[in-house]
């Protein structure tokens, strides 16, 4: 999850001309739960962005790191936004089925935005965050390990249960940010999340003993949720397991706790163990909290995005589920979903 103010800045459903007519699969790498956009320049040369709904950008927009822009010899340029000076890159080319839409509408009709630190934080070239992809709809196949943009008209297939999506709006009723919130159920509670594809773990010896998490480089993808949450479940749950230090993406000195929820509801589907890595409130409250229309303690993230084929349908405010892989209703009914193929 990359965060920035900029985030504040995106703009409303982009026009139906820009979607692709056809579904699109789009070139990715698959990494440890982590979907990277990679896209080829007509000019030579790869963009390798992660695909993170918590993330930076802004406007339609996308975020590319100067390193990146540089290296590819990607054209700067000045845009006023708002009386903010900001690098953009006006264009990319991208060569034949090896990209994705250039959004209508951005600010000086320019593709992306340049921000500093992105790489150093992410180890890429960029965000495909809440700037770009609200404006589109997305299907995320983690058990196929396979990331679909679908086309204007989409309907969800028989078996996909939806879930509300939240957005904070403004006072014309426009969408004032594109980060989703998303409603789930833990211990019979309603809890309110961001919706981030891009929440990252970084376990330390004790996290991986415990959750025998895949990573790639020691980073794999996990959910966040709140300090005073995590404490209120320990205290209400004391048989629920806390893994002290055991996440340390902030170093040795700042690790931080783990706690495994027994079973999580989200959309009709039941699915657990899941782990939760701990976040400073502050993160949150006010935090990203401020940029969503009501107040979330946490995210959710890939680690239980994976049981699922799952679609972002942006512009209906929606998020649809198709139970794949160690999942069942939660009603009880049913026998539990078919193991899904997983690919080395």
């Amino acid at each position: 999850m990359l965060l920035l103010a900029l985030a504040a800045m995106v703009a409303a459903q982009t026009p139906a001309e820009r979607t692709p007519p056809a579904r699109q699969l789009l070139t990715t790498r698959y990494e440890a739960g982590h979907f990277y956009m990679l896209g080829t320049l007509a000019a030579g040369g790869t963009l390798r962005l992660l695909v993170d709904s918590g993330g930076a950008g802004g406007s339609g927009w996308y975020v590319i790191d100067p390193q990146a822009a540089h290296r590819l010899g990607l054209k700067t340029a000045r845009c006023t936004v708002d009386e903010d000076s900001l690098v953009v890159v006006p264009a990319i080319e991208f060569a034949p089925g090896q990209g994705w839409p250039k959004s209508a509408g951005t600010p000086c009709d320019s593709t992306a935005l340049v921000v500093q630190g992105i790489s150093e934080e992410s180890r890429v070239d960029g965000v495909i965050g809440a700037g770009y992809m609200p404006r589109y709809t997305w299907t995320f196949d983690y058990p196929s390990q396979k990331l679909w943009l679908e086309p204007a008209g989409w309907t969800a297939p028989a078996d996909m249960h939806r879930a509300k999506l939240g957005y904070l709006t403004r006072t014309d009723g426009s969408w004032g940010t594109g980060f989703a919130r998303l409603r789930l159920e833990v211990a019979g509670e309603a809890l309110d999340l961001l919706l981030d594809t891009g929440a990252t773990a970084k376990p330390s010896a004790a996290g991986l003993a415990a959750t025998h998490l895949a990573t790639v480089h020691g980073y794999g993808v996990t959910s966040y949720i709140t300090r005073s949450v995590l404490e209120r479940w320990h205290r209400q749950h004391p048989a629920w397991r806390v893994v002290e230090a055991g996440d340390d993406i902030f170093g040795a000195e700042s690790a931080t706790r783990l706690i495994e929820v027994p079973t999580v509801r989200v959309a009709g589907w039941e699915i657990g163990p899941v782990w939760f890595t701990e976040r400073e409130d502050v993160n949150f409250n006010p935090g990203i909290s401020q940029y969503t229309d009501q107040r979330v303690e946490g995210s959710a993230g890939a680690n239980i995005f994976a049981h699922f084929v799952m679609t972002l349908d942006y512009p209906h405010g929606a998020a649809w589920f198709a139970c794949r892989v160690d999942c069942r209703p939660a009603d009880g009914a049913g026998a539990p979903a078919e193991r899904a193929h997983r690919k080395p």
